[in-house]
């Protein structure tokens, strides 16, 4: 890597910590829905299609470029007339393993 590049990354490492909280808190609003036990209430509703709106968006700006596909499949759903939660909560599980994978 240029010197240019290392520099570029370890801006983009230090604004992924620093950013990091934001990810929890969209994260968590997507578990609150995914978890929301009779029915998902439109103001939850959208409020979870945001999240996963900025947190497609963010997330391929940081590399996580299965975060971000899992993320639109994430606002689709939630787009749709009678969103699947059981299905929600699966892809939420699957984003937390793509932005956090443990090992």
């Amino acid at each position: 890597m240029s010197e240019a590049e290392d520099k570029t990354a370890a801006l983009l490492a230090q604004l992924w910590v620093k950013n990091l909280p934001i990810v929890e808190e969209r994260l968590a609003v997507l578990d609150r829905a995914a978890a929301a036990s009779g029915g998902l209430g439109e103001d939850l509703r959208t409020e979870a299609a945001q999240a996963a709106h900025k947190l497609a968006g963010a997330l391929g700006m940081y590399g996580y470029h299965e975060g971000t596909r899992i993320a639109r499949e994430i606002e689709a759903l939630l787009s749709g007339e009678r969103p699947n939660l059981a299905r929600l909560g699966e892809l939420v599980a699957e984003l937390r393993g793509a932005v956090f994978p443990k090992g």
